[in-house]
């Protein structure tokens, strides 16, 4: 589907759907009272009668309005006009793109994002509006039968445009169709590989979609197999990958267009593309949803992805540690301890605890490779961080504070929030062993603060670095669908950078 951004008067849109917006107690929007005046009161008639009364997320189509150019009318309810925010407007764009999905309209014309939200502008209504289309619109059937894909009917929408009120807007509302674009091709390749069964999308899948990512993107891919992580000293992710036939991959994506010698900013993400538990195993009940359990590395390839397609002025890195945990007989026993590429020993407690043993090694590498101006990781790391947060907002800890609010910001611009917790030197404390330098869970209070210890665990490996955790595990899938979080976060996070960097 192509999406544009045009400035014109709704009643002369030659289109098959135009939509307008209907406020709580049937109060139209400006584009609505537009639309009733020139069709004689067609809409204040609908309203009269309690056909559309605006409450938020309904819809209702009208056809042939006198008055207009469009096949039909769509009025979307907004709710009250008082509180009329960004999960309003997320909500009833959500509605008009459900509906809009369901009629034979091969174009159309959307005026909510003419609607006011406060503190917003009209560049940020048109990445919501795109955004939120984007994933209305999303299916995936890869894995469906030829002759069950050739049976699902297609949407037949084919153009979809979104109105500013001005034509001084236009430029902001292309900038803001620019970026949604982009984000939206990272958020659907996220969700795509996420979505993919484990037997498909083995470590060495994601080896290859990365290869096929550097073909003419400005994006540079190198691999390394098991004997160079062999080489390198990688103890701890080796030891994971040791219970599995699929052999480890540890993928690194280069993005090099900012000035030559300035540090990269690292994105690590934790692609453990099917997660049993290891000898440590998993109860059998949603163990399926185990193959969600590489979004991290999932989001690190989206967020590469939007990047080339901005082709923003930065120098960033992806790395994506990849294995499987399975139970085998080379598989790590509770009580092993391994030596990690740092030097610093782990006794392996529980072998479910293996995101942070993968992760580890991939933040030495990205601090003794690159010398990361700034590095963020990303992983579903605990079931602790869903307790604490469910799935609205992302786990988020950082060593450095500036960082931690700088992806806050960017979470809430683009609506894809994280909530910070704290990383006190006390919780150290809680992965002492007694054999090795540090435990992979926490050796006392072995039920407390179960997210904070993960991201403790992991910061004594980022300690050289500014470094930032995402702790994704609420937020990476919901139900049985990936999200394709964070990538819209880490994306506007990137195109902050880049626009500070642009600043006289």
């Amino acid at each position: 589907m192509e999406y544009f951004v045009k400035s014109g008067n709704p009643e002369k849109q030659r289109v098959a759907c135009l939509i307008v917006g209907i406020f709580d107690r049937r109060s139209p929007s400006p584009a609505a009272d537009t639309i009733d005046k020139a069709s004689g009161g067609a809409i204040s008639g609908v309203m009269r009668r309690g056909d559309m009364d605006g409450k938020l997320g309904t819809t209702l189509i009208l056809h042939n309005v006198s008055g207009t150019f469009a096949d039909r009318v769509m009025l979307v309810g907004l709710g009250r006009e008082r509180s009329f925010d960004e999960a309003a407007f997320r909500k009833a764009v959500a509605a008009s793109s459900r509906a809009l999905r369901a009629t034979g309209a091969i174009d159309a014309a959307s005026y909510l994002t003419h609607l006011p939200v406060r503190n917003r502008d009209f560049q940020w209504n048109v990445t919501q509006a795109v955004l939120t289309t984007e994933d209305l619109f999303y299916r995936f059937d890869e894995c469906r039968g030829a002759k069950a894909r050739a049976d699902i009917p297609s949407p037949r929408l084919e153009r979809y445009t979104f109105d500013v009120p001005r034509r001084s807007d236009l430029p902001g509302g292309e900038r803001g169709l620019a970026e949604a674009s982009a984000i939206a091709t990272g958020v659907r390749l996220a969700k795509d590989l996420g979505n993919l069964p484990g037997n498909i999308c083995t470590p060495t899948y994601l080896a290859e979609q990365a290869r096929k990512m550097a073909g003419g993107s400005g994006i540079k891919t190198r691999i390394l197999e098991q004997e160079d992580m062999e080489r390198l000293g990688m103890g701890a992710l080796l030891s994971v990958a040791r219970g599995s036939r699929q052999p480890p991959k540890l993928i690194v994506m280069e993005y090099l267009k900012g000035p030559k010698g300035d540090k990269p900013i690292v994105l690590v993400g934790k692609g453990l593309t099917f997660d049993a538990g290891g000898i440590s195993i998993k109860p059998a009940a949603a163990m399926d949803e185990m193959k969600f359990d590489m979004c991290g590395g999932a989001g690190v390839f989206g967020t590469m992805a939007a990047l080339a397609e901005l082709k923003l002025p930065l120098n960033v890195v992806g790395i994506v540690p990849a294995s499987e945990n399975l139970p085998d007989g080379a598989a790590n026993k509770p009580g092993d301890i391994v030596t990690s590429m740092a030097g610093i020993t782990i006794e392996v407690l529980n072998t479910d605890a293996e995101g942070r043993l993968i992760l580890c090694d991939a933040l030495t590498y990205a601090e003794q490779t690159y010398e990361p101006a700034i590095c963020i990781d990303m992983a579903t790391l605990t079931g602790a961080c869903v307790v604490a947060l469910g799935s609205h907002a992302s786990g988020l800890f950082s060593n450095t504070s500036s960082l931690g609010r700088a992806l806050l910001t960017a979470g809430e611009q683009i609506g894809d929030r994280a909530w910070e917790l704290p990383m006190w030197p006390e919780y150290g404390e809680q992965i002492r062993s007694e054999f090795a330098d540090i435990a992979n869970i926490a050796t006392k209070g072995a039920r407390e603060a179960g997210a904070t210890i993960g991201a403790v665990f992991l910061q004594r490996f980022a300690r050289k670095m500014k470094w930032a955790h995402l702790d994704i595990a609420g937020t990476a899938w919901v139900g049985k669908k990936a999200s394709g979080r964070p990538v819209p976060m880490l994306v506007q996070y990137l195109l902050n950078v880049a626009a500070r960097r642009g600043e006289p």
